[in-house]
């Protein structure tokens, strides 16, 4: 089992080798059979200004991590977007996203991928607020994540209790459908209404129908698993305003009712 572990980066030289370097340190995944998972690690620095861009090149070198570059800022969904892409050119088989700082613990990623790795999800969105060690900071982010994440279950009708949470995974086959084309952060709202909509071929039976012209298809399946938070405050660099809240809300509909 191939897993690409995507990181997009934008400034953030303070945090960036610490986050990749615990990553490495932690043992990827095992699959129900016992065996490791191989991983890949994409670093994708997005036009960073602040010294980011030459630590991502060195950390490059290292064995089982990319290091690719955007000429220029064009924000977080666009360097996803090239992360997943050269995942999938790898041919991985499993896409999880992780942040460059040390807000997400990586040691949540076995429990996180479970559902995938045992054939139960072809989907993962992690959740800050179900029962896990979470950092508390600040109560209007909070409210504001709450009312996206009603507002997102009510187009996508996927009763999730965190869209915006960073930890989300993918099948290949589920995210080549995704056809995602977000630009900024309200790449996470367009994975969740995209993946709300994605229908891949149906599981074969042991009693398969006899063959038609139409194949059978079936919804993605979904899952969420909890995963711990160690929140920065804007002082640590924390970069989400009330604007991304706003380009949220506008992402919902544009990509949940179109």
């Amino acid at each position: 089992m191939h897993l690409a572990v995507v990181i997009p980066v934008f400034n953030e030289a303070r945090w960036v080798r610490a986050a990749v370097e615990r990553l490495l340190a932690t043992p990827p995944p095992t699959t129900p059979d016992g065996r490791l998972c191989h991983r890949t690690v994409i670093l994708v620095d997005d036009g960073s200004s602040d010294g980011t861009t030459d630590l991502v090149k060195a950390l490059g070198q290292t064995d089982d991590v990319i290091a690719l570059h955007h000429a220029v800022n064009l924000g977080k969904g666009a360097a996803l977007r090239t992360g997943f892409a050269k995942a999938l050119d790898l041919a991985a088989d499993v896409v999880l996203v992780h942040d460059a700082d040390l807000e997400y613990d990586p040691r949540d990623h076995a429990a996180a991928l479970a559902p995938i790795l045992d054939r139960r999800a072809d989907a993962v969105i992690g959740s800050r607020f179900i029962g896990h060690t979470h950092r508390v900071l600040y109560y209007w982010h909070y409210i504001a994540n709450k009312l996206i994440t009603t507002f997102c279950g009510m187009v996508t009708n996927l009763n999730l209790t965190d869209v915006e949470c960073c930890t989300k995974a993918f099948t290949a086959p589920a995210l080549r459908r995704m056809n995602l084309t977000a630009s900024k952060f309200d790449i996470e709202i367009e994975m969740i209404a995209k993946v709300a909509k994605v229908r891949l071929p149906d599981e074969p039976t042991a009693d398969p129908a006899p063959a038609t012209t139409h194949q059978r298809t079936r919804r993605a399946r979904v899952y969420e698993v909890a995963v711990s938070y160690s929140g920065r405050t804007y002082e640590e660099g924390k970069k989400i305003t009330w604007h991304d809240g706003l380009a949220a809300l506008g992402a919902i509909l544009k990509h949940g009712l179109g």
